[in-house]
């Protein structure tokens, strides 16, 4: 079936209503064999873009065969990832139609335009044996017109079709003001057989500025469904690994991606970056491939994190798979630290234990009650009813702790520790040793150890264990217990 007549008739403008009527009746024709394609070349088609089998069939009868005279200007918009330069590239190239297809992100001037669309009709290809010459220099859209004619009769292509493909055609809008009206009357002004395809994510409504620009026949390109991902994505199973298996985790990927992400390419390339997780209990012949349950777990949480970055495209597959290697390696610290952490309490030094009960001291004492707690013969007295009151608003315990000074923790430790110690150097790399092990650390600046400020980073029960033992009523010099 030829729609040459129609696009005859409708070849200067096409309104919504003609736009619609002529989609239905494309849609309404038979199998595509009738465009006059051979079989070969059309099951080639589909199994390139599965799931655009509709859009295939339309834009087959759209553009007919070699001579017929195609629709002068078509609109293709859709999301991202949607298939739109996929499937025209593949039709383009599968049928070996004359063709060039720029992107107007690269081609960000008018000039870049008209070279990159001549240099692909011309087939001439910029190399350092022509010292990158392009196939005519144009400045303005009435040369570039007059070259591409002359481009197309030096080729014998008048009685053929050719497709000019505008990819992000968004950008034109940022151009001269004549570039997207004369694209559109492409044809008209060569007086040859052209068409202009405009792709873009954005709706036709908003290209239109002023009068003179001609209405192209708008296909809308819808995001891809859960099912029509899974039988995309199914299609990169790697070897080895069955095709159902992979479905399952296809299926997994999907469950946690599709609300955020409708985008194939993104979502395929998390897909191949995540799938060695997958796998991971596999190898280490911890699970089956029928072990479903076992391998979510295992991914879950990764999935989780990289859905925090979807679209980022932060780090390549190698740079993922190394942070992948170092956050188990991290993973495996931390239990050790934890596990060290527990039995802290019976490998301490003697005086780190007793440093270690000071600085929790200072760091949850105010330090106007250290004449209280720690000098001989101070007495004890009672809290007052306004400070009962006042503590009750801000309890040390719920606060956090405090930084205090190093002579104030050098202070406390003498006045609590058995014994006479001399200040000695032993003593005070204990302390660094409390920072290194993180049980304090250090706030502000680093530069001298006399200047600097500490917090106690332990907890309350952590510290009566730590307390007991070296037989230390701990609770006792708590101002919040008093």
């Amino acid at each position: 079936m030829s729609f040459s007549l129609i696009f005859q008739t409708l070849k200067y403008n096409l309104s919504y209503s003609k736009n619609k009527l002529l989609i239905a009746i494309i849609m309404a024709a038979g199998p595509p064999v009738v465009f006059g394609h051979p079989a070969e070349q059309l099951a080639e088609l589909y199994r390139s873009c599965p799931s655009r089998q509709d859009q295939v069939k339309l834009l087959l009868a759209l553009f007919g065969q070699k001579k017929h005279l195609s629709c002068p200007r078509v609109f293709l918009y859709g999301p991202t990832g949607s298939g739109k330069s996929h499937v025209i590239s593949n039709i383009l190239n599968t049928l070996k139609l004359p063709h060039a297809l720029v992107n107007c992100v690269e081609c960000y001037t008018s000039r870049l335009l008209y070279d990159h669309i001549l240099n692909q009709v011309a087939m001439v290809t910029p190399t350092p044996d022509n010292d990158y010459a392009n196939y005519s220099r144009c400045d303005n859209m009435n040369d570039f017109v007059k070259t591409l004619r002359t481009v197309i009769e030096d080729r014998e292509l008048q009685e053929e079709t050719v497709y000019i493909v505008l990819d992000k055609a968004e950008r034109l809008r940022e151009m001269d003001m004549n570039i997207l009206p004369a694209f559109l009357r492409l044809g008209e002004l060569t007086g040859c057989n052209v068409c202009v395809i405009l792709l873009t994510e954005i709706v036709w409504e908003k290209f239109r500025a002023g009068t003179g620009v001609c209405e192209p026949l708008v296909l809308h390109f819808p995001d891809y469904t859960k099912d029509e991902l899974l039988e995309i994505l199914s299609l990169d199973c790697p070897a080895g690994y069955t095709k159902d298996f992979y479905m399952s985790y296809v299926n997994i990927v999907l469950s946690v991606f599709y609300m955020a992400c409708r985008n194939l390419n993104e979502i395929r390339h998390l897909a191949v970056l995540n799938f060695p997780k997958f796998c991971e209990p596999i190898k280490k012949g911890e699970a089956s491939e029928e072990d479903v349950h076992k391998l979510w777990r295992n991914i879950e949480p990764h999935l989780r994190k990289a859905l925090q970055t979807v679209y980022l495209r932060e780090v390549s597959s190698a740079q993922w798979e190394r942070m992948q290697e170092e956050a188990a390696a991290q993973e495996t610290l931390v239990t050790n630290i934890k596990t060290l952490t527990g039995k802290v309490n019976m490998e301490l030094p003697f005086y780190s234990k007793f440093l270690l009960i000071a600085a929790y001291l200072a760091s949850y004492n105010p330090a106007r009650t250290d004449r209280r707690f720690f000098l001989k013969h101070a007495g004890r007295t009672k809290k007052t009813v306004q400070q009962m009151k006042r503590d009750e608003r801000a309890s040390s315990q719920l606060l956090g702790p405090k930084p205090f000074p190093l002579d104030r923790l050098m202070a406390i430790f003498y006045s609590i520790v058995e014994g006479k110690v001399a200040p000695t150097a032993n003593i005070y790399s204990q302390i660094s040793s409390l920072v290194t092990l993180r049980l304090m650390t250090q706030v502000g600046s680093d530069d001298q150890l006399d200047g600097s400020k500490f917090k106690c980073t332990v907890g309350l029960d952590f510290m009566r264990s730590i307390a007991r033992t070296v037989n230390f009523d701990i609770i006792r010099y708590l101002y919040d217990f008093v």
